[in-house]
């Protein structure tokens, strides 16, 4: 643990101010990643696409009280929603209803993995921005330069900034597009399952 923090702390005093603002992005996205995938995994986990068509077909037969008994321990968002629905009753608007009733939490933090994909790269930027004036304020000083690791520093600061903005950047686009998947999947889904459920009702 003490050599990892010496690595970045020897990091950032290579990269400078810029550093810090991204080691906090790369930890926020690091989290934010780690927290879509357990919620992803426990709502398409294994065998979920075959019992979501059974409940899909079970809503369309109208059968609400094996949805009720097949749903009743299920913990993924489906079975909350399936549930709701229930309970509520089906509405011709419905599906609307739903969709904005669970769209928070399908698309949780998916503005904020925007953010950092977009702020990583910029923050490399500045610090590249920083480095290089450093490297060309010793340079175009009245005195004369006589240690080249000076100005080599300021570069150093400059190219180290960039590779890790891009390295957050990147690191987040990657499972921020998955999770966007994830979550057309979910809505398509849920658009699905209310729309049995309203076949289900018709027939009745």
């Amino acid at each position: 643990m003490n050599e990892a923090w010496l690595r970045i702390s020897e990091l950032v005093g290579k990269g400078g101010l810029a550093m810090w603002p991204l080691i906090g992005l790369s930890v926020l996205s690091l989290t934010l990643t780690v927290e879509r995938s357990i919620f992803w995994i426990g709502n398409h986990r294994p065998g979920r696409r075959r019992w979501l068509r059974s409940i899909a077909d079970r809503l369309r037969a109208g059968d609400h009280s094996g949805v009720q008994a097949a749903t009743e321990t299920d913990g993924s968002l489906y079975g909350s929603m399936v549930r709701l629905m229930l309970r509520h009753g089906i509405h011709d608007n419905s599906a609307v209803e739903l969709a904005e009733t669970y769209r928070s939490r399908v698309e949780r933090f998916s503005n904020l993995m925007a953010v950092i994909v977009t702020a990583g790269p910029l923050l490399g930027i500045l610090g590249t921005v920083l480095g290089i004036i450093q490297s060309f304020g010793l340079l175009g000083s009245a005195q004369v330069v006589t240690d080249i690791n000076e100005v080599a520093a300021g570069i150093a600061k400059a190219l180290i900034t960039t590779a890790f903005g891009l390295m957050v950047a990147i690191g987040t686009l990657f499972p921020h597009m998955v999770f966007r998947a994830q979550a057309d999947r979910c809505m398509s889904v849920i658009e699905t399952l209310v729309a049995a459920a309203q076949q289900g009702v018709r027939r009745k």
